[in-house]
């Protein structure tokens, strides 16, 4: 009882009547929504044709990379204006930077809920093979577990992993961004980096929160055990991910190259086949 009587009732002073924060019920909402949506909207995009959404498209994940380039720097600031020690860092000792860490924080939480359109523009375009497990139980959770943070440990020893996950968000966003125009596709080479990235992320913040349990502060112990839990979990599923859509794709390729089914035969290329398929896939791409 008295768990939840602090979970739920009981939060920093510091964001009292912060909008979504005052009561947990919004942002349970959304999550039931979103869940809802992921599970009935490729029911009903099943007969129709895909949406495009190009031109939306560029202008969201255009304002998501400048969002989490502005979040990225207003966090490197303030940790650096409040002189936050990497090890442990309590709530309450970085004056004024904690308020500016708190106000960014929040425009992370907020975030989490903008992102929900991620999976929705999937569904639209009909493309539910990116609905993943992963997809679904990072969107999910990021909301709620921040909804937490942000009413009970709203700056300190929280900096860190926002902080990289707003940098690792500027790669990945500009990339999506740039691939909603087909013209820039050829160039555009860094996808399989940014889910190492993400990967290099997950252990730095592992080993930051662990910091702050072999060298104890102020800042609650619960909250660097759950994170350090959570950080695993995600490093399982990315890392089966990265395997599944990069190691075994280039070990496909490669048993392909042998057999000769890449249209390579007798040091020869046939063309004729390489072009029917690239005019295949033109015609099968509509955006």
């Amino acid at each position: 009882k008295c768990f939840v009587y602090f979970c739920f009732f009981v939060s920093d002073p510091r964001v009292k009547g912060w909008l979504l924060l005052e009561n947990y019920t919004p942002t349970f909402i959304f999550s039931v929504l979103y869940l809802l949506i992921v599970w009935l909207g490729p029911k009903y995009m099943r007969n129709k044709q895909p949406f495009s959404c190009r031109g939306i498209l560029v202008i969201y994940n255009l304002g998501l990379t400048l969002l989490s380039l502005y979040m990225f720097y207003e966090l490197v600031t303030g940790v650096l204006e409040g002189g936050y020690n990497f090890f442990c860092q309590d709530t309450h000792s970085g004056g004024e930077a904690d308020m500016k860490i708190i106000r960014v924080l929040w425009w992370y939480y907020f975030s989490k809920l903008i992102e929900f359109m991620d999976t929705f523009f999937f569904i639209l375009r009909k493309n539910n093979h990116q609905i993943t497990v992963l997809h679904v139980y990072h969107h999910a959770t990021m909301l709620n577990i921040w909804w937490f943070v942000m009413n009970w440990v709203p700056c300190g020893h929280s900096y860190f992993g926002a902080t990289l996950n707003s940098f690792i968000h500027v790669l990945m966003y500009s990339y999506y961004g740039l691939s909603a125009v087909p013209a820039m596709r050829p160039y555009l080479w860094w996808k399989k980096y940014i889910t190492q990235g993400q990967l290099i992320q997950f252990v730095l913040t592992i080993f930051q929160t662990s910091c702050g349990v072999v060298w104890p502060c102020a800042f609650p112990q619960g909250w660097l055990y759950f994170q350090i839990s959570y950080m695993i979990s995600l490093i399982i599923l990315f890392t089966n991910f990265y395997i599944q859509t990069y190691n075994k794709k280039a070990s496909s390729r490669r048993k392909e190259y042998q057999n000769g089914s890449t249209a390579i035969a007798n040091g020869h290329t046939n063309s004729f086949s390489s072009l029917e398929n690239n005019v295949k896939q033109r015609k099968q791409r509509k955006d």
